[in-house]
């Protein structure tokens, strides 16, 4: 069975009040936590991979947990959300992978209303490495004001034999988005689409 120990964990939240035009009513909140992690198939090629994922799963949890409290507690105002992971460079881009599932499921296990698939970002990076992780409506793929990217760095890590988890959430569209489409306010939830 892998092991994944935690080296370090982080939680990073902003308050957006404008973005150059008027103040909000409310600010739009974002948060991203962050995991860095020992690499168990780092440095060799792993053919059976996927059972990993269970392994992972109580991180996912724990992470989802941290962002739910950084973002003021209430579960049910979240209504934004993406993962990724950076791979140190003696792993390969599929053990980003790995983070799919227990990353995933675990927002959507904690989330009302959401239906709509987890955007993902990943890529094998080094030292310092950023990642704009994807942030999408919870329960509607096609909401627009919802599309953006929340950037997260660990200025000492991943260490080459090592992995960055990351999920990140918000509250609330982009405090501007005037680009039209489906609002949130029309959401049927339905497909996860719409």
């Amino acid at each position: 069975m892998p092991d994944f120990p935690i080296r370090k964990l982080a939680v990073f939240f902003e308050e957006i009040v404008h973005d150059g035009g008027p103040a909000a009513a409310e600010p739009r909140r974002r948060a991203a936590a962050m995991a860095l992690v020992k690499n168990p198939f780092a440095g060799r090629y792993e053919e059976d991979i996927e059972a990993a994922m269970d392994d992972l799963k109580p991180l996912g949890a724990t992470l989802t947990e941290r962002l739910i409290a950084a973002l003021g507690g209430d579960a049910e105002k979240i209504d934004g959300y993406g993962k990724g992971a950076i791979v140190g460079t003696q792993g390969e881009i599929e053990h980003g992978a790995l983070w799919h599932v227990p990353g995933g499921y675990a927002m959507r296990e904690r989330l009302p209303k959401s239906m709509a698939i987890v955007p993902s970002a990943m890529k094998v990076a080094g030292f310092g490495a950023t990642l704009d992780i994807p942030l999408g409506h919870t329960n509607a793929a096609y909401v627009r004001s919802h599309f953006d990217a929340i950037t997260v760095s660990a200025p000492d890590g991943p260490r080459p034999d090592e992995i960055l988890f990351c999920l990140g959430m918000s509250r609330g569209g982009r405090v501007h988005a005037r680009m039209g489409g489906l609002t949130a306010g029309e959401v049927k939830g339905l497909d996860g689409l719409r």
